[in-house]
């Protein structure tokens, strides 16, 4: 990374806050910014998800320099990370997983525009991910869709995003999968385009909340 990634904490607990910047400022790709200042990545750190954590990753999401959210919380159930996701939040981690390596990744991640889970977590949200009703309209955006209407994905394409969904890099995800570099990114690009979506994140996020996968 040639210049630093511009990192800021928000945290409803200064205990949390310390934590959290403890394990950001050894990096040599982040550069710490105050919570009011631009940064590409806000980290929000919380104990539990509740509402007011919530609306705090809508609102540090819709900000004017929109920074990428990762949430960090003690506590991460799938439904909340249905909302979070649905909110905008790219990378999820709890605490006791969220070693300075790991969180540097999962941050570096988001600043790319890919979204990382915990693994288990991911498991679960793939395997019902329309278990809860859809979120109604109002301060925490829009319902969340109960199904998806187009054709879904293939064993291939579900593969590959599954390990999207987890960090992964495109060599990694070819090398897991054996597939070459030019497919993996072949199989992205034709998933972004079908759906209409932005980006890798963008790809996750809908997969989970429309029951793709």
């Amino acid at each position: 990374m040639d210049n630093p990634l511009s990192v800021s904490v928000l945290a409803l607990d200064p205990v949390l806050d310390a934590g959290a910047k403890s394990s950001l400022y050894g990096s040599p790709e982040i550069t710490m910014v105050l919570p009011h200042e631009p940064a590409k990545v806000a980290v929000v750190v919380a104990d539990r998800v509740d509402g007011q954590v919530l609306e705090l990753v809508r609102t540090t999401r819709s900000a004017a320099y929109g920074p990428e959210v990762v949430l960090v919380a003690t506590e991460l159930a799938p439904d909340e990370a249905r909302r979070a996701i649905a909110l905008g939040a790219r990378g999820l981690l709890r605490r006791r997983e969220a070693s300075a390596d790991r969180l540097v990744r999962t941050v570096t991640t988001a600043a790319d525009g890919d979204c990382t889970l915990p693994t288990d977590l991911l498991g679960l949200l793939l395997a019902d991910p329309l278990g809860l009703p859809g979120e109604p309209s109002g301060r925490f955006g829009p319902a969340a869709p109960r199904a998806w209407a187009g054709p879904g994905l293939t064993a291939r394409e579900a593969a590959v995003l599954r390990l999207v969904a987890e960090g992964r890099e495109t060599s990694e995800i070819a090398e897991e999968l054996c597939y070459s570099v030019r497919t993996v990114t072949a199989v992205v690009r034709d998933i972004t385009q079908r759906y209409r979506l932005r980006n890798r994140a963008h790809a996750v996020a809908y997969a989970m909340r429309g029951g793709l996968l």
